[in-house]
């Protein structure tokens, strides 16, 4: 707290700022929730703390929410210090991927699964309707303190409203330049996603079919390629063999999305994506 109220500090004579400093640390969700209860605009932007934003960010925003079904939307984030480490650089190209594959398509059918924390906007109106269900959220009986960002999108399709996606929007993020906060960064993210995954079960037949084939891609993929991983892991054990059929198919699998990321991105770096497959079988997946 007081490393940041020289920056309070700067804005406390402008009316248009208001800093909340609660009592203690509660939480992201529990603050994100005292932030939204005490403004009063029709639009809540979201913001993280390591987050800057274009100057055009809110304008391109807003001009999405002007549809009244349109309950959140989120920019395009990128890796603010996407050239300090080989990590770094990879965990740009897989924002990119995340932002213009997987989220610009399931904009194109009304439901982006997930308006990242970052940079979100979300519609007052939605939001008070939600709130309670958002701040009451438990998980085998234990309050939920991760994964706030997906749990909202959630919430707000439930509710029936639409969640866009806008490319144009940039959020320039920082993200981990290691590996072991990189694990554990993760390792939230999927519980987040697996837990959410279940609520997102009864939504499916309301939205495009669209949808339901992402949803059970995405979960089946990963399970698909473990048990592929220890087929030929348990070969080479057993056999002494190698599985060259799994390692050719998974690697001429990787080179084609790399390629076609290449392809659409105009920049040639995707290929080097490629390196992301042996983390996510070797690291990620047993994790």
């Amino acid at each position: 707290r007081d490393l940041v109220a020289p920056v309070h500090a700067i804005y406390a004579n402008d009316p248009r700022f208001r800093v909340i400093l609660l009592a203690k640390n509660v939480g992201k969700r529990k603050a994100q929730i005292a932030a939204i209860r005490n403004s009063s605009g029709d639009l809540v932007l979201n913001v993280d703390s390591d987050t800057i934003l274009a100057p055009d960010v809110v304008t391109k925003l807003v001009l999405k929410m002007q549809h009244p079904e349109v309950g959140a939307a989120m920019g395009q984030l990128v890796a603010s210090n996407r050239n300090e480490t080989w990590l770094t650089e990879l965990i740009d190209m897989e924002y990119w991927l995340a932002c213009n594959e997987e989220r610009a398509a399931q904009a194109r059918f009304g439901a982006v699964m997930c308006c990242c924390g970052p940079c979100a906007m979300y519609r007052r109106s939605a939001l008070a309707m939600l709130l309670d269900q958002y701040e009451t959220q438990f998980f085998r009986g234990k309050p939920s303190d991760f994964g706030e960002d997906r749990h909202l999108t959630i919430l707000m399709l439930k509710a029936g409203f639409r969640t866009e996606y806008v490319p144009d929007a940039i959020a320039a993020t920082v993200v981990p330049d290691s590996l072991g906060p990189y694990l554990r960064q993760q390792l939230r993210w999927a519980r987040s996603t697996f837990r959410d995954t279940f609520l997102a079960l009864r939504l499916l037949p309301e939205l495009d079919g669209y949808l339901t084939l992402d949803v059970v891609g995405q979960n089946l993929g990963p399970l698909l390629l473990a048990v592929s991983s220890l087929a030929a892991l348990t070969q080479f054990v057993i056999a002494g063999s190698v599985a060259w059929w799994t390692v050719l198919t998974i690697a001429a699998m990787t080179m084609v999305r790399c390629s076609v990321a290449a392809f659409r991105a105009r920049d040639m770096r995707f290929l080097g994506f490629s390196l992301h497959t042996p983390i996510n079988i070797f690291l990620l997946l047993p994790l």
